[in-house]
């Protein structure tokens, strides 16, 4: 009982700072009760460890939607099953299913019924099913919900569950000062048996924003992760969360109230389930990406916004300058939290992640190389107006097949190394299915939904995929088997744990490295890439090579005899330099 005392006391502060100068119906004290009973911590209540690393450098996550793999006559969710224990078997240890609840838009983040899963996918059984062989990461799309959904129904009639959970605002009150990522009129008119009513639409009129003022919807989303806890999720996203928090006459983003309604359900979670994870998908500028962190109270996890852009740039220019300066500046992630590394995904690559990373030149450079090959553009509205780009919709095998320079033959070469950079990096690496299958960009369903971030969003005929996975000629065959090589070497290191020791390189603007050490001290990796088209000379006398150690590169195999030699590196290759191969 002391547990629960000491709980309750937890909570009662954090909602304090939620609630403060807002009227309730009930006590923070009578909250924080109903909050510990919806999550049944009455019944069981464990105690977290603080600052404890509930990964390892065997963590790593591929996200994929429920139905990016189509059969026929077999439910979809059946059909990635399949896939991941015939073809991903043990070399990656978690899934993401993208939201697989009934939606009505944005391929699921629109999102109808919480409690269903869609029927066009599968069941509860097949979630469960995974989720009993890998861990499962799931979205909790708390940001915002469906218009077609019954909460919204209920909020137009004035009566039944939902009719008070929808943020409304006037078209006289000043919204300049708002940010967000959409060019769409933020408020949305709709009549109500109340009269007219505007709801807040931070990203489109079918996805109404979420009125987190109303403690009814905080009770409603924890019974919600509970259920999802039941059913096997581990992992659980965040999703927009940077916009819970509404206030008038402010920017209504990243506000104090988002941040202590993150801690809050972090406190939930961890006693319901120690080690569950939370990482909030917060696409903001990085300084204020690191905030969600908080001190290692906050989020588990941060999804590393600014990699994607500022990697890509790298390998387009053949200059790792600005990627180089921007690691050096990143705080190493205390215990108990983590990057959550990724360069590719559902979405595009977002561009506010390197606004004061990138010149203006560089960033136009990178969307006049994507449109190049290929992507799509879509933009935003920022502060003063103006409309600037915000995201690239493109493959990213697409979008790695050549440099500023146009398209070349280095283009699998420069893919594969664009990941080895990711993989060697503190963090937990996510893949996007479509890098792991090396899928080009589908203009066929861009043409059919007219949305910029379908044409990465493509979904294989299963038997046609099965006959590429087979054929080794095929370059889906070249991407996996490659994939997994270097992800079964990876998970054996010792260093590569997300939280081990790191250090940048200064190996001039062709060569990008970076050193890893495990917390021991017995393992040391120095990961060295050539980011160019040209082959560039590495001196091995460059790095700190202990002199009494044997080297070699993991990758390769190949051993260090001579530790003041010079390796040529070929176009886009990659060193894994070790002391030792250690398993732990």
């Amino acid at each position: 009982m002391a547990i629960l005392t000491q709980l309750s006391e937890k909570l009662q502060q954090q909602l304090a700072v939620i609630y403060d100068g807002i009227a309730m119906h009930s006590s923070y004290e009578a909250l924080s009760l109903d909050l510990i009973e919806m999550m049944r911590l009455n019944e069981g209540c464990a105690d977290p460890v603080p600052y404890a690393n509930h990964w390892s450098q065997k963590d790593m996550i591929l996200i994929t939607y429920g139905d990016s793999l189509l059969e026929e006559g077999v439910k979809p969710l059946k059909t990635l099953d399949k896939f991941l224990d015939r073809h991903i078997g043990k070399s990656i240890n978690s899934v993401h299913i993208l939201p697989f609840f009934p939606y009505s838009s944005d391929d699921g983040f629109s999102v109808i019924d919480y409690s269903s899963v869609n029927e066009s996918l599968g069941e509860w059984s097949d979630i469960s099913n995974i989720a009993s062989k890998r861990n499962l990461m799931s979205d909790l799309v708390i940001n915002h919900c469906s218009s077609r959904g019954v909460w919204f129904e209920n909020f137009i009639k004035g009566e039944g569950k939902g009719h008070n959970y929808f943020y409304t605002a006037s078209p006289d009150d000043d919204l300049s000062k708002v940010v967000r990522p959409r060019t769409s009129p933020l408020l949305r008119p709709i009549d109500t048996e109340h009269g007219l009513q505007h709801v807040w639409c931070t990203f489109s009129h079918d996805q109404v924003d979420l009125d987190f003022r109303n403690t009814d919807v905080l009770l409603t989303f924890v019974s919600i992760i509970r259920q999802y806890l039941d059913a096997g999720v581990r992992i659980f996203r965040l999703d927009a969360v940077a916009f819970l928090w509404k206030e008038l006459n402010s920017s209504s983003i990243n506000l104090p109230q988002t941040h202590e309604v993150v801690r809050l359900l972090r406190t939930l979670v961890e006693h319901a389930e120690p080690e569950a994870i939370i990482i909030t998908e917060t696409n903001v500028p990085n300084t204020q990406n690191l905030t969600y962190f908080g001190n290692a109270n906050e989020a588990h996890c941060i999804y590393n916004f600014s990699l994607p852009p500022l990697l890509l740039n790298t390998l387009i220019t053949g200059n790792c300058l600005y990627l180089k300066r921007w690691l050096m500046s990143m705080p190493p992630a205390q215990n108990g939290t983590c990057y959550f590394n990724f360069i590719a995904s559902h979405d595009g690559i977002g561009l506010r992640p390197a606004e004061g990373l990138l010149s203006d030149l560089e960033l136009n450079t990178l969307v006049n190389a994507m449109q190049n090959f290929g992507g799509r553009i879509s933009w935003r509205t920022s502060e003063s107006g103006e409309q600037k780009a915000y995201e690239m919709n493109i493959s990213l095998f697409d979008a790695l097949q050549g440099t500023v320079e146009g398209e070349d033959k280095w283009g699998l070469e420069r893919f594969i190394c664009a990941h080895t950079i990711m993989f060697g990096l503190e963090g937990i690496p996510g893949i996007y299915i479509h890098s792991m299958l090396g899928t080009r960009n589908d203009y066929e369903k861009l043409k059919n939904t007219h949305h910029n971030r379908s044409i990465n969003r493509h979904r294989w005929d299963y038997d046609q995929l099965e006959a590429h996975l087979s054929n080794e000629k095929s370059p889906h065959y070249s991407v996996l088997s490659r994939m997994l090589s270097l992800i079964d070497i990876r998970k054996k290191q010792i260093a590569f744990h997300p939280n081990a020791i790191q250090f940048v390189l200064h190996l001039g603007l062709s060569l990008f490295g970076f050193w890893r050490q495990s917390s021991d001290r017995k393992q040391s990796i120095f990961c060295v890439s050539n980011i160019t088209k040209e082959p560039v000379e590495l001196r091995l006398s460059e790095l700190n090579l202990i002199s009494t150690d044997d080297w070699f590169d993991l990758i390769s195999g190949q051993p260090i005899d001579n530790l003041t030699e010079v390796i040529l590196l070929s176009p886009y290759r990659t060193v894994w330099l070790t002391n030792t191969y250690l398993e732990q």
